[in-house]
């Protein structure tokens, strides 16, 4: 709890007013005090920040204090808070992006050393060729298990979750930062077929968590929860341009893969970030002499003047028809794997140890991959940017004059090897990005899809050499343009996205096949989405994350579905007229983050709801021994409130052995008042004792507890369509439902996507009220009838070790 100057025992009372509410207080009034009181509340906790700030400055000498003037009155007041931190932001990631783009490359580099220079012996080459990249990934994992097991993984999937509303604990701290930057470059080095994007979207959003929470001038941006979503999402797109130095594709990627609904008030803190970190990440090459001037990563020369026959484009469709089956038959598998090592790893050794599945995967990859054996007919020498930079070629391959890329690809034959190639690739990437280390899905199924591409522009190469009309008005085939349009389509059909287009064309700066990539995009993903969900709606499932699924055409029935039908109707909730001893045992056996609070019982009269932590304290002082003190919340506990609210609360690190729980902000648990508060001095145990249980039957005095008098509300008619978007807009976790103002049920995020995943069943010919509960299947929550639910079984790991 922070510490104030001059601070006494009344200030640290900012719950305990000096007049509290009548107890015959009407609703109506009892609300406006409640109100009050609760701004009353602010107020004290914005009094609490200015005196700090006064302290530190007071604390100073005369130059700390000039300069906290000059940035808060010169600096702020002239460009804002959020230009200098999204200004901040994009540097500090670029400088970042490009340190770690350095790292890898090196340990790419010596990997490829220790093959070719070190040594002239087969077998040292091969044990070489293995040994380093297994030495890299038990490195990687080592330190993902002794820093911070957030780190494993993509972190898209995630970052969806918290901008929808949910908090994952200890998900953007510090720690998870080191843990991700060590182990992507050292998982990365190793040179098995993972990406960056995903980690490095993820390592953007810890990076403005922390300049919110450590920069002064930058707290007030995290004190507000919409402010904070708002930054996050500008971080996501950040993530992405510096990771292919495409600002506006890495803009539109953050917006289709994070966001279900975007607010256009935030599309400028995105473009200005997106574009200040490309600018610093590119300038970098050209500050190093890497680069003479700001180019694009893989730049090409196609013919601009008649890059493509009209006729082509049916080439093109069936192209993106193909990628769109291939993308969700990679979805389907990647699932698949992580089923059976999850649900059979035990009876294979799996589990015995975290660094078997990892070891066995690598060494598989680096065996197939040698480049004196299955190597030398797939590229095995060639890391995933050298594969990439060949594939964009803009020659054919069949009469190119490159030596380099005769020399790897033409043995047997260019098509042979880039049929094992995409064997390959697709099945040991579907493999590696379930390992347990920081690894992103991206950049190699785009890799895949441009192999999927160029092999089927040679192939159209050969077919027709003097291009599909013969003659005078001829236009060659060129198979880097099916390459450019392979990448996308393959890799939008895995990620359901339509940016991909975008980001190839700020990746090659060709625009000139903009209408054959667009086409096969969209059929891409029209075939994907119809049969697979995206990669990362498919990882926050295997994880058993918090999602609001889709509405598909085939649900048009929502319309005259409504939330009285799946609703909770087994509500726990407490009234005005409860006893100290019904909230007790409510809280004792319940962990939910927030209660409704209705008239009475008998009339389910709706009031509001209040929040467990205010409950905990007003129960507390309701048990205090003649009143002597009075407990309440301290301003620690409300700062804690003001970052998280209602939001559910994820506990990442507790899911490495079980189930996660949400609890409160400052939860404990209300046990005895003898093990809490302890019998006084002077006063016998029996005396005591009767004085207790006499408490106990009394009523709950609730005019202290500030409560909520209006959460989200829907009424029991609400079709379940306009309940899912609500959800979706609103990014809501739990909603009340009344009818005629009393309060009949909760409907959770988890009812909705039960109905929508058929695990609901809707009895339409009787009453909601007299339906047979076996007709739906819940989740196992650890209770019922809550207005957030209260446990979640989460996989960070994909596989659970025990």
């Amino acid at each position: 709890m922070p510490h104030f100057k001059n601070r006494t025992d009344d200030q640290e009372e900012i719950l305990v007013m000096e007049d509290g509410v009548p107890p015959r207080l009407s609703r109506q009034h009892s609300a406006g005090f409640q109100h009050h009181q609760h701004s009353q509340l602010r107020a004290r906790l914005d009094i609490q920040d200015n005196l700090e700030e006064c302290d530190l400055i007071e604390g100073g000498n005369s130059c700390s204090r000039s300069c906290y003037s000059w940035w808060k009155y010169y600096v702020l007041d002239t460009f804002g808070d959020d230009w200098l931190f999204c200004l901040l932001l994009g540097i500090s990631m670029a400088l970042i992006s490009f340190g770690m783009d350095f790292c890898i490359l090196k340990l790419q580099e010596t990997h490829v050393f220790f093959y070719n220079d070190l040594t002239t012996n087969p077998i040292l080459r091969f044990l070489l060729w293995t040994v380093y990249p297994l030495l890299c990934i038990i490195f990687s994992v080592s330190v993902v298990q002794i820093i911070s097991l957030n780190a494993v993984g993509s972190g898209i999937p995630e970052m969806k979750t918290i901008l929808r509303g949910i908090v994952i604990h200890n998900y953007l701290t510090w720690q998870t930062l080191v843990s991700k930057v060590i182990g992507l470059c050292f998982s990365m080095g190793s040179g098995l077929p993972i990406g960056k994007e995903g980690p490095f979207v993820h390592i953007a959003c810890i990076m403005s968590n922390l300049l919110g929470q450590n920069v002064k001038g930058f707290k007030r941006i995290f004190s507000n929860e919409t402010r904070n979503v708002e930054m996050l999402a500008a971080a996501c797109a950040v993530g992405v341009s510096c990771t292919f130095a495409a600002p506006i594709g890495g803009v539109l990627f953050s917006i289709e893969v994070t966001a279900t609904y975007f607010a256009v008030r935030n599309y400028w803190r995105g473009f200005f970030t997106a574009v200040c970190g490309s600018f610093v990440f590119r300038m970098m090459d050209v500050w190093t002499s890497n680069e003479a001037t700001i180019t694009t990563l893989y730049p090409t020369n196609f013919s601009g003047d008649f890059p493509f026959d009209p006729l082509e484009l049916v080439a093109f469709s069936l192209m993106g028809l193909l990628a769109g089956l291939g993308g969700a038959s990679f979805v389907y598998m990647h699932r698949k794997i992580v089923f059976l090592i999850r649900n059979h790893g035990h009876k294979i050794f799996l589990h015995k140890n975290k660094f078997v599945y990892p070891c066995i995967v690598t060494l598989v990859v680096m065996i197939i991959s040698f480049p004196d054996w299955l190597g030398q007919f797939m590229g095995g020498k060639l890391t995933q940017k050298d594969s990439l930079e060949h594939m964009f070629s803009d020659q054919s391959w069949s009469i190119t004059t490159d030596e380099d890329i005769k020399a790897v690809w033409a043995d047997p034959n260019i098509f042979v090897s880039l049929l094992f190639f995409i064997v390959f690739q697709f099945v040991m990437t579907a493999f590696c990005v379930s390992l347990p280390v920081p690894a992103g899905v991206f950049f190699p199924i785009f890799v895949l899809g441009a192999a999927y591409g160029r092999l089927l522009g040679e192939a159209m190469t050969s077919w027709f050499p003097d291009g599909i009309h013969e003659g005078q008005n001829s236009i060659f085939i060129q198979p880097g343009g099916y390459a450019v349009v392979g990448a996308a389509a393959f890799s939008g059909a895995v990620t359901h996205t339509i940016s991909t287009s975008v980001i190839v064309f700020e990746l090659t700066g060709q625009i000139s096949h903009i209408i054959p990539v667009m086409i096969a995009v969209l059929i891409a993903n029209a075939a994907a989405q119809w049969l697979q969900p995206s990669i990362y709606d498919s990882i926050i499932q295997i994880k058993k994350l918090p999602y609001l699924p889709e509405i598909h055409t085939k649900h048009t029935h929502l319309y005259n579905k409504y939330v009285k039908d799946i609703m909770r109707r087994d509500i726990i909730f407490c009234s005005y007229e409860s006893t100290c001893r019904q909230i007790q045992q409510m809280l004792q056996t319940t962990d939910y983050r927030s209660f409704p609070i209705v008239d009475n019982a008998e009339s389910m009269t709706f009031l509001g709801s209040i929040r467990r932590v205010f409950l905990e304290r007003a129960l507390e002082r309701a048990l205090q021994y003649n009143q002597l003190q009075s407990p309440s919340v301290s301003y620690g506990d409300l700062k804690e409130l003001e970052k998280y609210g209602d939001r559910p609360v994820v506990d990442n690190k507790a899911a490495i052995f079980g189930s996660i729980t949400r609890h409160s902000a400052n939860s404990k648990a209300i046990m005895s008042a003898n093990a809490v508060l302890g019998v006084p001095d002077g006063v016998t145990t029996t005396d005591y004792n009767t004085w207790y249980e006499n408490q106990l039957d009394k009523r709950m005095d609730f005019s202290k507890c500030p409560m909520d008098g209006a959460p989200f509300q829907l009424v029991d008619t609400t079709s379940i369509y306009k309940a899912h978007t609500l959800f979706g807009l609103l990014s809501l976790s739990h909603a009340y439902i009344t009818e005629v103002g009393q309060l009949v049920g909760v409907m959770t995020l988890n009812e909705i996507q039960d109905y929508l995943e058929g695990r609901i069943q809707i009895d339409v010919t009787r009453d909601p009220a007299d339906r047979d509960p076996a007709d739906r299947v819940d989740r196992p929550v650890g209770g019922t009838g809550a207005a957030i639910q209260s446990t979640f079984e989460l996989d960070p790991m994909h596989i659970i070790h025990k």
